[in-house]
């Protein structure tokens, strides 16, 4: 009997699936072979997708999946006594068709053993229904603009370039004032939140694409990122384990507190169930990036800080002719000239 969803409704050799206006809702056309090996239990079928429907109609065994028999090593002589047998049949399930859901097309034309390696598919996401991300910002205590994430190639994954982009980030955003606040969780433990504002821009169309974002308004999406002092909800301490973070769209004009209020006045969602979680109050533990000593030095021991700075990307610690070092340390330079080797 095939399947596709907790929807379906079976009539003999046929399936009916009614998708409606939530979940998964491609439009496609799929021929796919059985693929249990030694039986037909799971059959050979016919799959049409029209967006708020799926019909899959069983077929006799008209397309074979690939097999090859493997002859395993490892199998000692007690698994080949109780087997009978010293091979088993390695199935790979052919599929032929289309599938095209949210702007991703994907055509496929042999056999399908869920192994991007192996997989004869063939997809893409069609550049004229992506949007892509422009910018990253993030915001001050009072919603004020901070600054925005540098785009652009951050180098390959794991290379030098990589590495010290990378650091960089993390080191402006570890300079992002943030604000505490205690919160009873669903059992009465309580916890701390940490939170901070950003906001995100996307624009439609991609590659040959783009210019599509001049006849479409812009996604603009400002967030609370959350950040627990421990696990929450009913999953803590479970193999799972609880929530320790996330974060949620945030309404306009609203900031910090506003936000976290109404976070804490929802529903909640787990595995098994629903919970909610009780705001206590402010810690007034708000990191002192606006407040500080300064320290005079020399135009040119600035100018040569304010250099390599900015070269870092660090705009934003540059306020009313200061340079606010929150998270940034000094060292002294190597001397590398010839004299210092002798």
């Amino acid at each position: 009997m095939s399947r596709w969803s907790d929807n379906d409704r079976n009539f003999g050799p046929f399936t009916f699936s009614w998708t409606g206006s939530k979940g998964y809702r491609p439009f496609a056309i799929v021929l796919k072979s059985w693929g249990s090996g030694d039986d037909d239990a799971d059959p050979a079928s016919l799959r049409f997708s029209l967006v708020w429907f799926t019909f899959i109609i069983q077929l006799p065994p008209i397309l074979y999946p690939q097999r090859r028999k493997v002859y395993p090593e490892s199998w000692g002589a007690d698994v080949v006594a109780r087997l009978g047998r010293n091979w088993y049949w390695d199935v790979k399930v052919r599929e032929y068709g289309f599938s095209y859901s949210d702007g991703f097309l994907q055509i496929s034309y042999g056999i399908c053993p869920c192994d991007s390696s192996q997989d004869q598919t063939w997809c893409k996401h069609l550049p004229w229904t992506q949007w892509r991300h422009v910018r990253h910002s993030f915001y001050g205590l009072q919603g004020e603009h901070l600054y925005d994430e540098p785009q652009g190639s951050k180098g390959k994954l794991g290379d030098q370039e990589w590495r010290d982009r990378w650091d960089a980030e993390r080191a402006r955003e570890d300079a992002v004032p943030t604000m505490v606040f205690s919160f009873a969780d669903y059992d009465g433990e309580e916890l701390t939140a940490t939170t901070k504002i950003e906001e995100r821009e996307w624009r439609f169309g991609t590659g040959w694409f783009k210019w599509l974002s001049m006849f479409c308004k812009p996604k603009i999406q400002r967030s609370l990122d959350i950040s627990f002092s421990g696990e929450t909800g009913p999953e803590k301490g479970s193999w799972k384990g609880g929530t320790t973070g996330h974060s949620i769209e945030m309404l306009p004009s609203e900031l910090h507190e506003a936000a976290f209020r109404r976070y804490c006045g929802e529903e909640h969602r787990a595995k098994y169930g629903k919970y909610r979680i009780k705001f206590i109050g402010s810690k007034d533990m708000m990191r002192a990036t606006h407040t500080f000593a300064t320290l005079e030095v020399s135009q040119a021991t600035f100018d040569e800080i304010e250099k390599k700075l900015r070269e870092a990307g660090y705009d934003h610690a540059f306020m009313d002719g200061l340079i606010d070092m929150h998270g940034i340390a000094l060292e002294r330079e190597s001397d590398q000239s010839p004299a210092s080797a002798v």
